[in-house]
């Protein structure tokens, strides 16, 4: 059965804007997965960890019949065919992408926790997912406009259309 999922990308090396056209390419191609709709390019900010480039950032929304493991499984080969290391927390990455929602599913499980914990404190994610869908209801927590109007968002500026 079809699941609609938000899925948030995010890269600073390697030609950030590319990396993530590339995954969505790679998203779309995929023959149990589908992205309904995308939104604008963002350059932010890194969080956490700041001594390093700029993020460029995107939402999309997508529907799948994976269940949600199948879904990070596919994200972390994605990642991992864009030369994703892991090396620490907040590190510089050619490509991270996240489940920030499934199916409006709850999951407390640490490999996958659902909807994704920190999100709504996150502008690099609360206003490109405003963006494209502003009624999305995040985890109880509010409509995706309203979560995206209470964060600071001077550090996140819409990139032109390539």
């Amino acid at each position: 059965m079809k699941k609609i999922a938000v899925i948030a990308l995010g890269s600073n090396l390697e030609q950030p804007a590319e990396q993530i056209y590339n995954a969505l390419s790679a998203l779309d191609s995929h023959l149990q997965i589908r992205v309904l709709k995308t939104s604008s390019f963002y350059r932010t900010k890194p969080v956490g960890y700041t001594d390093q480039p700029d993020f460029v950032n995107a939402v999309s929304i997508i529907e799948t019949d994976l269940d949600a493991p199948e879904l990070l499984a596919t994200l972390h080969i994605i990642e991992a065919q864009a030369g994703r290391e892991r090396t620490f927390r907040n590190a510089p990455r050619t490509l991270d992408l996240d489940i920030i929602d499934y199916a409006h599913y709850r999951s407390d499980d640490p490999a996958l926790t659902l909807p994704h914990p920190r999100a709504a404190e996150r502008s690099f994610v609360m206003v490109p997912l405003a963006e494209i869908a502003p009624d999305f209801e995040l985890g109880g927590l509010g409509k995706a406009a309203e979560i995206a109007a209470g964060l600071e968002q001077g550090g996140i500026e819409k990139l032109p259309k390539e």
